[in-house]
């Protein structure tokens, strides 16, 4: 992203001035907007290239700024803002972190605020650590004069979407065990197992079935052509993920994850859940309701989502109500629609979404608990295949050897 430097008017007329990232000027523009400032000026900032090389010093190896540490650092920011702590006193309390690339944003944020930014602009130029949707809450608070429940409501958010995580975690790493297990065994037997019984075979020049010839076959090419699976592999991953990285192969791959068998519906529901309450807490925050379709369309992480919120922004602006652009996109169950109606109709929308990721998080929770027990089955079949197979390929020629040896 490029930086650019703007001068623009509040809502309440103050002329404020700072720094901005985004990919053009009109993109720069639209992100004021979303934050109630008025761009008066818009330039490419000069001062980019020393930002650039400030950043480059931290090092390419330094972990990435967890979501642990944002936590906290919400957690204290509201801590200290309900306390009255003034801000550049709060932040540089909270500098001294562990985290040598939060540790390096906090101090520039400092200099920022010295030189009379509002922290919501100071932040939004860490756009790697403090995403639009973060830094937005923050500036609806710094205007509203609530920027303790501002935090409050991020430390929440994050908070929620950490369990979330670590839920994930706990469902997959026992079939990623198994998964890991397995190619380790099937090395070993490649590599170890199978070649003993290839040299035994030709010693008695017996007569060998088509599976063991494959079994054979699999372990010299493991043995003799090993770099032409490398770089097979290493080709793949490059083709891969350079189509990835275009428009229509994001958006493609993330459309196929919500179609998977057994994980496709449990990523769909998470998505949902996230989408819920980060619309929640936008609305709640003050945020105006496209301005927070158009934030939490990067918040939900998935493009064929984004786009679908996109389109019910687009077709809001056009003057249709929420309840009947959500039900056109197709994304919400009856039941949820229904919550969303309702909402709508007693102005408690941010209060009936709030309940809905709490629904969706529920049925995530419930489907990742059960969802070892559903893999399981298959991690079995999979094993038991792999057995049968090396059963067939190594020990029928060998009751073969012996019945011949047995009839001499």
């Amino acid at each position: 992203m490029a930086s650019f430097a703007y001068k623009g008017r509040e809502s309440d007329g103050q002329l404020v001035n700072g720094v901005i990232e985004a990919t053009d000027e009109p993109s720069a523009a639209r992100i004021l907007m979303s934050r109630n400032i008025v761009p008066i000026d818009i330039a490419a900032n000069s001062g980019a290239k020393g930002k650039s090389k400030s950043d480059s010093e931290i090092g390419l190896f330094v972990p990435q700024v967890s979501i642990d540490d944002l936590v906290i650092f919400a957690r204290q920011m509201y801590s200290l803002s309900k306390a009255g702590i003034p801000i550049i006193r709060a932040v540089s309390g909270l500098s001294n972190t562990n985290s040598k690339r939060m540790r390096h944003a906090l101090n520039a944020v400092i200099e920022n605020l010295e030189r009379g930014r509002n922290l919501s602009s100071a932040l939004a130029q860490h756009p790697k650590i403090f995403n639009q949707l973060f830094v937005s809450v923050v500036h609806v608070g710094e205007n509203t004069g609530q920027l303790d429940a501002a935090f409050a409501q991020l430390a929440e958010y994050l908070q929620r979407e950490q369990e979330t995580r670590k839920q994930i975690k706990a469902a997959t790493r026992y079939p990623m065990f198994v998964v890991f297990a397995l190619a380790i065994a099937l090395v070993i037997m490649n590599i170890f197992v199978i070649p003993v019984f290839a040299s035994m075979f030709e010693k008695f020049d017996a007569e060998l079935p088509t599976i063991t010839l494959f079994l054979i076959g699999m372990s010299n090419f493991f043995l003799h052509q090993w770099w032409v699976l490398v770089v097979i592999i290493s080709v793949c991953i490059f083709i891969t993920s350079r189509y990835l990285d275009t428009k229509q192969g994001r958006y493609k791959w993330d459309k196929l994850q919500l179609s998977v068998p057994l994980v496709g519906s449990i990523i769909e529901r998470s998505l949902l859940g996230r989408f819920a309450r980060s619309f929640a807490m936008m609305l709640k925050a003050g945020v105006p309701l496209t301005t927070a379709l158009n934030l939490v369309s990067d918040a939900v992480s998935n493009s064929y989502m984004s786009k679908a919120i996109i389109t019910m922004r687009q077709r809001i602006e056009k003057g249709e109500n929420l309840s009947r652009v959500a039900q056109n996109s197709g994304l919400f169950t009856p039941l949820v629609m229904q919550m969303i109606s309702v909402g709508e109709e007693t102005g408690r929308v941010d209060e009936l979404l709030q309940e809905v990721a709490e629904y969706y998080e529920r049925e995530v929770e419930y489907d990742l608990k059960s969802l070892t027990s559903k893999i399981e089955p298959i991690l079995i079949a999979i094993v038991a295949g792999m057995v049968l197979i090396l059963a067939l390929g190594i020990f029928t020629p060998m009751w073969d050897m012996m019945s011949v040896v047995q009839g001499k």
